[in-house]
């Protein structure tokens, strides 16, 4: 853990992450680390090898961090590797029925059905929405005070919750917002956990702890989505399809398959409904607050931050997130040190070869983010912070595969201009109108959940500019 100061651009700056253990971690060892922080697990080879082998009780893993290979594994044969077991129960932990965790047909239908959700020109629609949640947090912080102290990480999950309750839910979640968030606090709680259980390759009918609050969690928020579904669907009787400007619930409600013309089950569009706010709200609230500490951080990054979004935001808003070019370069960069989803996996459903290793039937295939956009033969000086890396003139360098916040294939998010578009919208009016000081007692560390997160989030002062 790691006290942190402000620094210069000029001076390096190395934010915090787990040190690499020299050795791997034996069974037992490995066992506990992954209960208490699997980010902690990453020996230092795996930093420096493309491919790498290791054993587990029921199972060989293959670790792969090579561009080709990873290549290979998302997109030139993804029909051999499937989401496996664990992934699946960590990433879609009462979601059985939405985009994250189907397969197959049921997955192609589905996947077909979204896409048009999130065109282009459906996503910078939500610009407006994206701008009025900003605006509303503005002035809970000027409602605080000056020099207010706050945890960033805490009202960034507040902001991207509001942003998906204006562009999921336009006419209102309903109810009792703070149930609302309390419940999908306590949603990211309970699911993400690697136990010894899942490792050992029990079936999901073994018990597990926390699974009754869980259900009951997700019993929850269905009634609300239902309830919503419901209200939605008798306003919509009769109501022309063009007219207004439709949010992302109405968007799924009116969704056809464009291969049969089908429309989705109630019971699919709840779970995607879920899926959209599980995945597009923590992950994103995360990548906000990585962003805001990093640029606590880095005095001249935040100027040029402030400076961009002084000019951009007083233009017009149609294309204001292509016009906010540093602003997306500080995030792609906080997205690299500390990617929300830190590892893929995939289980081979026949035999194959990558990057020279034979791989059986069964074999469970990692790609982790997190290690991979610091592995030492793909990027130079992987640790620091650097958003240089990520401006348009240099940008085209990186590697495709050697840079994945999320993922790629046919399986990559759906919702990813999306989240990209919020987070740089949302970021550029914060710092244009706020300066963020890190507290001196602040415990600064990554620590992996279902998302990564600041284990102990991130405690600010905030000084509004002259408004």
């Amino acid at each position: 853990m790691l006290h942190l100061r402000e620094v210069d651009l000029s001076e390096s700056f190395c934010p915090p992450a787990p040190r690499p253990p020299d050795q791997r971690l034996g069974l037992f060892k490995l066992l506990a680390t992954l209960k208490r922080n699997p980010l902690e697990c990453w020996s230092a080879e795996f930093f420096r090898e493309p491919i790498a082998r290791v054993r587990l009780p029921f199972t060989d893993a293959i670790l792969v961090h090579d561009p080709a290979a990873i290549k290979h594994v998302l997109v030139d044969n993804a029909g051999n590797y499937r989401k496996d077991p664990i992934q699946r129960r960590i990433l879609a932990s009462g979601l059985a029925d939405g985009l994250l965790s189907v397969e197959g047909e049921r997955w192609e239908v589905q996947r077909r059905t979204l896409a048009p959700l999130f065109a282009k020109r459906t996503v910078t629609s939500f610009t407006s929405a994206m701008l009025q949640a900003a605006d509303q947090m503005a002035q809970r912080w000027y409602s605080l005070g000056p020099r207010a102290s706050i945890d960033v990480a805490a009202e960034m999950t507040l902001i991207t919750l509001n942003v998906l309750a204006l562009t999921i839910f336009s006419d209102g979640i309903g109810g009792d917002y703070d149930e609302f968030r309390a419940a999908m606090s306590a949603y990211f709680a309970g699911i993400g956990r690697i136990g010894a259980f899942d490792l050992l390759g029990l079936p999901q009918s073994a018990p597990r702890l926390g699974r009754r609050r869980l259900r009951r969690t997700m019993a929850y928020f269905e009634g609300v989505i239902d309830q919503i579904i419901a209200t939605r669907q008798r306003r919509l009787a009769g109501v022309a399809a063009d007219e207004g400007s439709p949010d992302l619930l109405t968007l799924l409600l009116r969704a056809l398959d464009p291969a049969t013309g089908e429309a989705m089950s109630l019971a699919d569009v709840r779970s995607n409904v879920l899926t959209f706010l599980s995945a597009g709200h923590e992950t994103t609230a995360n990548t906000l607050a990585w962003s805001m500490f990093l640029l606590s951080q880095a005095r001249e990054w935040r100027a040029r931050v402030r400076e961009e979004a002084r000019r951009e935001l007083a233009g017009p808003v149609e294309g204001l997130a292509d016009r906010l070019v540093v602003t997306r370069a500080v995030v792609e960069e906080a997205l690299r040190l500390y990617p929300p989803i830190a590892a893929l996996s995939r289980t081979a459903q026949g035999p194959d070869r990558l990057a020279g290793v034979a791989i059986k039937p069964r074999a469970l295939i990692v790609i982790a983010p997190y290690v991979l956009h610091r592995h030492r033969l793909l990027w130079q000086r992987p640790d620091m912070f650097d958003p240089a890396r990520f401006l348009p003139d240099v940008r085209g360098t990186i590697p495709r595969f050697a840079y994945l916040p999320f993922g790629s294939g046919p399986r990559t998010c759906i919702g990813a201009a999306f989240a990209l578009q919020e987070a740089t919208i949302v970021l550029a009016a914060l710092v244009h109108r706020f300066d963020m000081e890190l507290l001196p007692d602040a415990r600064v560390w990554p620590s992996q959940k279902i998302t990564l997160r600041p284990a102990y989030g991130l405690p600010m002062r905030v000084t509004a500019y002259d408004r």
